[in-house]
């Protein structure tokens, strides 16, 4: 029953697999019932006014009743709840049958169609209900034509018929098809509601796991590489507990002042600011800071060179850069046993570049099971539409080079 008059949305259908009916349909289906009452009893009361013999009009008013009872006892679930199959074809074929009859007895029983033929596009595809406007127009032809014999008031009510049955059919193919349209348009919105939800839902769960990925990056970058310091600071401390207390003792003071630093870096990403070392200063101070505690912590001199970086950064930019010093000089501790390291920031061409080379040991591109921190260098300057690269080879250092565009 695609092209029906009860469309999509139920409230309740009445038997399984039928499409349920519009809810439009629904909540104006009063106004139907009460446009089928008020012209059923006006059509009785035409019938049993009208010239008949009397038994002839309480015959057909009898049947107009009888049409009533089918209808509010079968055919109104078909039509206010969308059923298909071949139930609106029954009901159509009794109440057919019951029409005939009443128009057999009294002629003015044929107002009945204005009750009769909308039933036919509320329940049927608009093919067949033009098809059963068509054979009920033409019961009172049939009669009338059988009755004087093909006389002239018999052509005169074929016109009429002809008339009903045009009029009928393109205003209720008109109408039902103006319902139908209006079912796959709200149908459609329906699924634009749905597709939008879904696409904040896929959003939100995007932002939540690209705030996961940067806060795994920060602790990484920061109180990750903080304690793995703190740690070795200790450990040195330990090993010149017996031998130079005094070198133990500077050792325990670069750990407090590392873990100080970390402990303002929590603070910082708890809070949801900008790193502690960009905090009221630019970023080439920062950075000459982390070098300088680098130094401080493994003994192996950092230089440091700043051409044409006066222009202030994006504080994106900013962070990723001072990330991405950081995580080379932790890997350079940790991996590189490097003897020196070479730190550039170089501003030029609406291009922000940063260079960290050290002298170690270096390794084969790419390196075997490449680890969070290179990973984590290369998604950071991507997410402010940078670029990464990585040179090394055994024996030969290592060179991290980041460009990001400031322009």
């Amino acid at each position: 029953m695609s092209d029906h008059l009860p469309l999509a949305r139920p409230t309740g259908p009445v038997s399984a697999g039928d499409p349920p009916p519009s809810a439009a349909w629904v909540a104006r289906f009063p106004l139907w019932d009460a446009y089928f009452a008020v012209l059923t009893v006006a059509i009785g009361v035409a019938v049993a006014t009208s010239a008949p013999p009397v038994p002839y009009r309480v015959g057909s008013v009898a049947l107009l009743a009888t049409i009533s009872i089918w209808y509010a006892v079968f055919g109104r679930a078909l039509m206010r709840y969308g059923v298909g199959g071949s139930q609106p074809y029954l009901y159509l074929s009794v109440a057919l049958a019951l029409y005939v009859a009443a128009v057999a007895l009294a002629s003015s029983a044929s107002f009945a169609l204005f009750v009769l033929l909308p039933q036919a596009f509320m329940l049927l595809p608009t093919a067949s209900a033009v098809g059963a406007v068509v054979v009920f127009t033409a019961v009172q032809v049939v009669l009338d034509w059988l009755r004087s014999g093909g006389g002239p008031d018999a052509r005169e009510t074929l016109l009429a018929a002809v008339m009903i049955a045009v009029v009928v059919s393109v205003t209720g193919s008109w109408v039902q098809h103006l319902f139908v349209d209006a079912d796959r348009r709200a149908a459609l919105v329906d699924e634009l509601a749905a597709s939008r939800d879904e696409v904040a839902r896929l959003s939100r769960q995007a932002g939540v796991d690209a705030e996961r990925q940067r806060l795994a990056g920060e602790i990484h970058d920061t109180i990750a590489q903080g304690l793995s310091s703190v740690v070795m600071l200790i450990q040195a401390a330990d090993a010149e507990l017996d031998r130079d207390t005094g070198q133990a003792r500077r050792h325990l003071a670069l750990a407090v002042t590392t873990a100080r630093a970390n402990l303002a870096e929590a603070r910082a990403l708890v809070a949801a600011l900008t790193p502690a070392e960009l905090a009221g200063s630019p970023l080439v101070e920062a950075v000459r800071r982390v070098a300088d505690r680098f130094t401080a912590e493994t003994g192996v001199p950092v230089t440091l060179a700043t051409p044409g970086t006066q222009r202030p950064l994006p504080t994106p930019v900013e962070v990723v850069l001072l990330r991405v010093t950081q995580e080379a000089l932790a890997n350079a501790r940790k991996h590189a046993a490097a003897g020196r390291v070479e730190v550039r920031l170089e501003g030029r061409d609406g291009v922000v570049v940063l260079e960290v080379r050290d002298d170690g040991c270096g390794f084969t591109i790419p390196p075997a099971g490449d680890g969070y921190g290179l990973a984590s260098m290369r998604n950071r300057v991507e997410q402010v539409a940078g670029t990464l690269r990585v040179s090394s080879s055994p024996g030969a250092g290592t060179t991290v080079r980041a460009e990001v565009p400031i322009g």
